[in-house]
């Protein structure tokens, strides 16, 4: 009975260990997405109105 006992215990204890590794992973991999966006985006809009012409040149 207490065998048992202690192999669940260290069964919780791992599956704990595992799924705040893998949240914290997961949190940082996010977090590293984030900031390359911010750093290599452009915006969307690209403003057509206004300025010159475009002229070719030969």
């Amino acid at each position: 009975m207490v065998r048992t006992k202690l192999i669940m215990a260290m069964v919780v204890i791992i599956i704990s260990f595992g799924a705040t590794g893998l949240w914290f992973m997961l949190s940082e991999k996010h977090e590293a997405q984030e900031r390359r966006e911010k750093f290599f985006g452009s915006t969307k809009e690209y403003p057509t109105s206004g300025g010159e012409k475009m002229r070719i040149e030969w």
